[in-house]
């Protein structure tokens, strides 16, 4: 039974932990996109929206998606979605692409922003970071718990 306030936690941890790493893995190729990659000019092929939320009190949260086609300098046609794109563009519209040449499927769409890019993965890198904070808080109480009542709950 103890054993369940240390592995949970712990799992909790290492999801967030992955969570983070996607974070600034993402980060990080978009901004070599912007700033070492190629362009080309791109075209909605498609606009959707993904809905969550709304069982009970839970507020209902819409995030615009876009899929995009381009073709790359060495003929390839490359096809990717991205979410949280403009809601001006629309199905027909040409956008500028960014891609970095060895992985065109991990292009975007987004205009560069450097500062609006660095300041979004900093609040969910410290969004997470106190996901973490809690856990271990969590596991110390526990711990403290455990080892004054001998493991036996109060």
């Amino acid at each position: 039974m103890e054993a369940l306030f240390y592995v949970i936690p712990v799992i909790m941890i290492a999801c967030v932990s992955g969570m983070a790493a996607r974070t600034i893995s993402r980060s990080r190729q978009v901004s070599s996109a912007w700033d070492h990659g190629l362009t080309a000019e791109g075209r909605c092929l498609r606009t959707y929206t993904r809905t969550r939320g709304g069982a009970g009190d839970t507020d209902v949260r819409t995030t615009l998606h876009h899929v995009y086609e381009f073709t790359t300098r060495e003929g390839r046609v490359i096809r990717f979605d991205e979410a949280n794109g403009p809601s001006t563009v629309v199905v027909g519209d040409h956008v500028t692409v960014y891609y970095l040449a060895d992985s065109p499927e991990r292009a975007t769409a987004h205009a560069p922003a450097q500062g609006k890019l660095a300041a979004g993965t900093g609040l969910v890198l410290a969004f997470l970071g106190v996901a973490i904070a809690v856990c271990v808080s969590f596991m110390v109480i526990a711990h403290t718990v455990f080892t004054e009542t001998d493991g036996l709950l109060p």
